[in-house]
């Protein structure tokens, strides 16, 4: 084979062109007024949950009035193909209820649904041994040992697990004999090969060390003295070094309070998790090389979300980390097997007045066609959430009340988020969802609830987007408590569906209607070959499709968004353009140039 990177052309296409009266002001103000006009004519979204079977799955976090951290973060959800049919499967990660916590019940479990090909799924967690039964936080995708199936990493609060595939309907857990069984509480995690050997290494984010045997006062309760504070998480969970110990909450000093309200501790003033970067060392195990390789969490920071993304264009995977209240780090790989940290250097750190916000998920794309990786970030509420443009040479501008994106995200707690064309004309639009951390929001704050609609800004072609409400259906008009939210053509049609994780509820499938209808759309799936120092499953690769009179980016990518992963196949929309002009496939070392194949 010539080619670094054979091509699978998966499909071309050619188509023919009940609140009470107190909260119905908040609601509607949340959910936003009839469909906006720049909403995409003849494209919406049915919510398939229950018809599909994945409703048999119930999220549990803990306590409903969440008193502690652990119980307000969510869970992951992964769409993959875990037995190479062509056809994407539901992996939905679990926490544990308090009676599982403490040993009074069974543990919940995972739940891995196998894709029917009829837009129905079967529940195949037993089989496959993949149930977890751990405080499950994150999942991310990727085929570590190069056999062509692939694999699992799940992050818990708690030991980690690493399910390896055994080719046969089958994983097993090889997370203590691989090395990298971390026992702390992990958040995101995320593959990529940075060293360039054509094996997958592997990055653990950290949270917050916290130790059940040694609690911060509980929430919720209710303040007799203190100033309300303001909506940002920095200044809204305030955490004194009497909580750290586990001392008596004072109500007379309003830390762990949000707007006059007692709730979860944290994390402002916890210690934060350590970070982990594992080498893969070929032989099914990794070494820890996060000292060596300088990507030590010196500062304690809490990391939420992770991508590995080739952010200068030098053929290097760098690294970007979401942070928790804290800067983002933005280490670049200097291509002897050290990273420098530039987040704040970059400008990736902060948002434009040189504010550090409560960083959750991020995505990444070239939403404006100049060919460079771009970065959407979700945050706190009463906060907007942030796109950074990428200007080129390591330097990255905030333009999101440029982008219209400032105003309309404010009330809004954002989690997963996915670049993604859902409406397959070209151009990437951006998925968010929402859901707040504190189950009091809902009598205390005046713009905001605990459960929030999912957001959809359509790409204007302008730099700018549109919140496009109410166009989509009821699956993003009716308010949810959502956590982790994954992308990709689940029936194998031509166009993007979504798959949410709410906290102590069932999941929502999105299925989208007329994407495929409305525009023509391209499917790639990349094939490595470690021999040339391509990863097995061509993660790191990049791919550039020219058509229709603009050039666009896509990667296959492990990890990103918030606790989730998304599909790894390539999707592009080609709007009117029925015709291919170009291909280029550039692996993680070598740059290729490829002629499109049809089906």
């Amino acid at each position: 084979m010539k080619r670094q990177i054979a091509i699978i052309c998966v499909a071309l296409l050619v188509s023919v062109t009940d609140e009470s009266p107190g909260e119905r002001e908040k609601v509607s103000m949340l959910l936003g007024p009839a469909p906006a006009p720049e909403a995409a004519r003849g494209v919406s979204f049915d919510d398939i949950s229950g018809s599909s079977g994945i409703s048999r799955f119930h999220h549990v976090s803990g306590q409903a009035s969440k008193p502690y951290l652990p119980e307000t973060a969510g869970s992951g959800v992964a769409l993959f193909d875990y037995d190479n049919d062509g056809w994407l499967d539901i992996y939905l990660i679990n926490g544990l209820s308090q009676d599982a916590h403490s040993g009074k019940t069974s543990p919940e479990t995972a739940k891995l649904f196998h894709n029917n090909h009829n837009s129905t799924f079967s529940d195949v967690t037993a089989k496959a041994g993949v149930e977890n039964h751990r405080w499950g936080m994150g999942v991310c995708v990727g085929d570590f040992d190069n056999d062509g199936w692939s694999d699992l990493y799940v992050t818990n609060l708690g030991p980690n697990r690493l399910y390896k595939n055994n080719t046969d309907g089958t994983f097993s857990d090889v997370a203590v004999r691989a090395g990298v069984s971390v026992n702390t509480w992990s958040t995101r995690c995320a593959f990529g090969d940075y060293d360039g050997d054509a094996r997958l290494d592997l990055y653990v984010a950290g949270y917050v060390d916290f130790d059940w045997n040694n609690l911060p006062p509980p929430g919720p309760s209710e303040l007799h003295s203190g100033r309300p504070d303001s909506g940002s998480r920095e200044g809204s969970v305030r955490f004194s070094a009497a909580a750290a110990t586990g001392a008596a909450y004072d109500p007379g000093n309003p830390h762990c309070s949000y707007l006059g309200t007692h709730v979860a501790c944290g994390p402002l003033g916890l210690k934060g998790a350590p970070d982990f970067l594992f080498r893969n060392r070929g032989d099914d195990g990794f070494e820890d090389v996060t000292a060596k390789a300088g990507v030590v969490d010196l500062k304690g920071r809490y990391g939420f979300g992770v991508a590995w993304v080739d952010v200068d264009d030098d053929r290097r995977l760098d690294l970007v980390v979401a942070n928790d209240s804290n800067p983002n780090f933005l280490y670049h790989n200097k291509g002897d097997g050290t990273f420098r940290e530039i987040g704040l250097l970059s400008g990736l750190g902060t948002n434009a007045d040189g504010r550090a916000q409560a960083y959750m998920g991020v995505a990444v794309g070239d939403y404006d066609h100049d060919g460079k990786n771009d970065f959407f970030f979700t945050t706190f509420s009463n906060d907007s959430y942030t796109l950074f443009r990428n200007l080129g040479r390591l330097d990255f501008s905030e333009v999101t009340q440029q982008a219209a994106l400032s105003e309309v995200t404010i009330p809004f707690l954002g989690w997963g988020t996915e670049f993604f064309d859902y409406d397959n004309d070209g151009w990437l639009d951006i998925l968010a969802v929402n859901g707040h951390v504190y189950p009091q929001a809902d009598p205390v704050a005046w713009n905001s609830s605990y459960m929030q609609r999912t957001l959809l800004f359509r790409n204007l072609r302008s730099g700018r987007f549109a919140d496009v409400k109410g166009s989509l259906g009821t699956g993003f008009t009716k308010p949810k408590a959502s956590r982790g939210a994954a992308v990709g053509d689940l029936f194998n049609d031509g166009d993007l569906d979504v798959v949410i994780n709410n906290i102590d509820s069932r999941p929502t499938l999105l299925k989208n209607v007329g994407g495929s209808n409305v525009g023509h759309w391209l499917t790639l799936r990349l094939i490595g070959d470690p021999a040339k120092r391509t990863p097995r499953d061509g993660v790191g690769s990049t791919v550039f499709c020219s058509a229709g009179g603009f050039r666009q980016r896509g990667a296959v990518a492990s990890g990103r968004g918030y606790l989730s992963q998304s599909d790894q196949r390539i999707h592009f929309g080609l709007g009117t353009s029925n015709r291919i002009e170009k291909l280029e496939v550039l692996g993680p070392t070598v740059t290729e140039k490829a002629s499109f194949c049809p089906q």
